[in-house]
């Protein structure tokens, strides 16, 4: 007799497609750009995952320097095959909370559907017909019972139980000091999660990953974007965006100056250095000539 899940495939197809993004699917469908200049964790998320105990990440950074890019290079390399046995075809999905918990009228109500998602994963882990799902949540830290004001506080109880038996694979993001104060002083959860620390990129990584970047960039807008532009860019955001990280300052700065350049002078054509001064400018409240 065929063993029957508690979640039907169906229901579990329907679950990930109301609550989850599909980050393998995407990759599959080439809608992300190349994620590069995080191999090195990428790799050691891979070992995590491979591990029979503690086969949990959580990812450290500050803000903007590419975590959830993390995960996505990670589905990336799964879809490529560039991944050991035991990964090939992985599911990873991003439990997205606020959908999660959108039209619920209790917690109890929401934290049915956060158990559902996990139940239909943890009860096909063993069972070799089906590959692997990883399931990845952005802002780990907000699903302690300690964090105040939180909608999803507790949901880490109810995670709990299947992180014990080793039946879900997890990647969380945070940052060191929400880590540190919220995730660490509950011991179930501290020792079931090894961290991965994403540094900062320097200003010569930064332009290696913005030139990744830049076919997806041109094709978008249209103009071609010379070496000096991506150069700049990153000159320009660390010397007057030092509150921001890079690389993501300099992607969204890079990305605002095509536009600035496409709405002033049309397709075609070359970025030019004043395009990245002036969006500089209006974040930074400097002026482009003084840049």
């Amino acid at each position: 007799m065929v063993e029957r899940f508690l979640v039907s495939d169906e229901d579990l197809e329907e679950l990930i497609h109301q609550y989850c993004q599909d980050f393998t699917k995407y990759a599959r469908m080439g809608r992300y750009d190349p994620i590069t200049g995080r191999e090195k964790e990428i790799e050691e998320s891979i070992m995590i995952l491979l591990q029979k105990g503690r086969k949990n990440v959580a990812l450290q950074a500050p803000a903007g320097v590419g975590k959830t890019a993390l995960v996505v290079g990670l589905a990336q390399q799964i879809v490529a095959n560039n991944v050991p046995e035991y990964l090939k075809d992985a599911r990873v999905l991003e439990i997205e909370l606020p959908r999660m918990a959108s039209g619920t009228n209790t917690i109890a109500e929401f934290q049915d559907r956060f158990l559902s998602v996990c139940k239909g994963v943890a009860e096909r882990y063993y069972d070799e017909n089906y590959p692997k799902f990883v399931l990845f949540i952005d802002e780990m830290h907000t699903i302690m019972p300690t964090v105040k004001g939180s909608a999803y506080a507790g949901l880490s109880e109810v995670m709990k139980p299947y992180l014990t038996t080793g039946s879900l694979h997890v990647m969380g993001a945070t940052t060191l000091d929400e880590f540190r104060i919220y995730v660490a002083p509950d011991p179930a959860m501290d020792r079931r999660f090894q961290q991965v620390h994403l540094k900062v990129p320097d200003a010569k990584e930064t332009v290696h990953i913005l030139k990744a970047l830049r076919p997806g960039l041109e094709k978008h807008h249209k103009i071609q974007i010379p070496d000096e532009c991506l150069e700049l860019v990153v000159k320009l955001t660390n010397e007057h965006l030092p509150r921001r990280n890079q690389p993501d300052k300099g992607i969204v700065m890079l990305d605002g100056a095509c536009a600035y350049h496409v709405m002033n002078h049309g397709w075609g054509g070359e970025l030019f250095p004043y395009d990245i001064k002036k969006i500089v400018s209006i974040e930074s409240k400097i002026h482009p000539d003084a840049l």
